[in-house]
């Protein structure tokens, strides 16, 4: 499924350029191993901290070849993550039963967990390693297909995942019974349990306990079997490329909500200002961006379709004297469209609440100052062109019998009396005089009396 993601890259342009920025890993972490004694072993280290999704599959499978490419005698992957999603854990479980190298999976450092996906993961390495302090375990299979799964749907799943953790335990000789319980009743345990039970092969806080520990020991890679012989070994630590980090960070569910938001807004006031070009630049980049990451997410349509109609509510709240209900709608929607975007029991995939109350908040403040300023606009008196004329002073020019001139604004307009072809008041040479309309050239007035 990766393979997939990486061809859409290209597409990114904003993300190549990121990408054009990252320094060159391997002429700055080569250099470690340079000077080496003749024959010593190599480990490329590699850390992944956070959700597993397609990204972590692109960046494994990469860091896999090129430890084969540079002659690597092991791949240490120091893993802390709260799970992912189940068919990227596949590909990766698939890379590593097939792997060209040994795969030591360490959780570490000591307060990490492998939980969910990571249980997958740390089973299926050739060598299993837990710091103290950490746990594995509560691998219950999540949904893609967002919202509510029936029994004989969630049957089959439970099913599939516990004949795929069963496989991968029986493959590398590990505990099946438990791995199918981690499954089925999302158990989880502790690194000391994990050792006792057989899901993992050690407890080690450090790489020189861990090499030590698997020297001399066998594994079987794609290639045949291989005996570790690692201790001495010169560690490379091999960084996540930029870009992968950047992509990483974009598939948070948090940042995938963001996005769509400042593309839905970015957009409306592109639409209400045509030819600013720059929200809606910005607004076409980030749904842009918003669309690829809730590919690789568990997310639920309705969801979706709740924050559009909240923003279409907003937007029309500028249009509509709705009184503030349209605004009180939009905030509904938005909240509970976000909580059910991304319906997944993982809480790495879903969106927090401390950050869709904040947007929402502020979306709507935003319209309602708007729709404020909009009104006090519409009731403020004019003060240019005719309109404008309206309550100012002058002096009558002539008397206004019914017709005369006054002077208004250093100006001679013609102009009538409010009781003209009526008894009503008279205004004389030189009485002030307030303007009280205005129809085309001619205006209305009447006299002003001095307080």
């Amino acid at each position: 499924m990766h393979a997939r993601f990486k061809e859409l890259l290209p597409a990114l342009l904003i993300l190549a350029a990121f990408a054009g920025t990252s320094p060159p890993a391997d002429a700055a972490e080569d250099s470690t191993g340079e000077g080496s004694a003749q024959g010593t072993a190599r480990v490329h280290l590699l850390r992944w901290d956070g959700a597993i999704t397609p990204v972590t599959g692109t960046v494994f499978s990469g860091a896999l070849a090129e430890a084969e490419q540079e002659g690597a005698d092991a791949l240490l992957i120091m893993l802390d993550t709260p799970g992912g999603l189940l068919d990227a854990t596949r590909d990766i479980v698939s890379e590593f039963l097939e792997a060209p190298v040994p795969v030591i999976v360490w959780v570490g450092p000591p307060g990490a967990r492998a939980a969910s996906a990571g249980t997958f993961l740390t089973m299926a390495a050739h060598v299993a390693v837990m710091a103290r302090g950490t746990n594995i375990g509560a691998a219950s299979p999540v949904s893609m297909l967002g919202g509510g799964v029936d029994s004989t749907m969630a049957s089959k799943m439970f099913n599939d995942t516990a004949a795929f953790v069963r496989t991968i335990a029986e493959r590398r000789g590990r505990n099946a019974e438990w791995a199918e319980r981690a499954v089925r009743d999302a158990e989880s345990i502790t690194e000391t349990e994990a050792v006792e039970l057989d899901v993992v092969d050690f407890v080690a806080d450090d790489v020189e306990a861990i090499f030590a520990a698997v020297e001399g020991r066998t594994v079987e890679v794609a290639e045949g079997t291989v005996t570790l012989r690692l201790v001495g070994a010169d560690v490379v630590e091999k960084r996540v490329p930029l870009k992968f980090r950047i992509l990483s960070y974009l598939v948070n569910p948090n940042v995938v909500y963001i996005l769509m938001m400042l593309g839905i807004y970015g957009l409306f006031f592109e639409l209400q200002n045509p030819g600013s070009i720059f929200p809606g630049a910005i607004g076409a980049i980030c749904l842009i961006l918003a669309l690829y990451s809730m590919q690789t997410l568990p997310m639920n349509l309705a969801g979706l379709l709740l924050i559009v109609l909240g923003g279409v509510m907003f937007i029309l709240e500028v249009k509509v004297a709705s009184y503030g209900l349209l605004t009180l709608g939009g905030v509904t929607c938005s909240v509970l469209g976000a909580l059910m975007l991304f319906d997944s029991p993982e809480p790495a995939l879903r969106a927090s609440l401390s950050v869709i109350l904040p947007i929402t908040l502020v979306s709507a403040l935003v319209f309602i100052v708007a729709v404020w300023l909009s009104v006090k606009t519409m009731r403020t008196q004019p003060t240019t062109g005719l309109e404008g004329l309206v309550g100012l002073t002058g002096i009558a020019r002539t008397a206004l019998d019914p017709q005369g001139q006054v002077e208004v604004r250093g100006e001679i307009w013609k102009a009538v009396g409010p009781g003209s072809g009526t008894a009503g008041e008279t205004i004389g040479v030189g009485d002030s005089i307030e303007v009280v309309a205005v129809k085309g050239l001619l205006l209305t007035v009447r006299k002003r009396t001095s307080t």
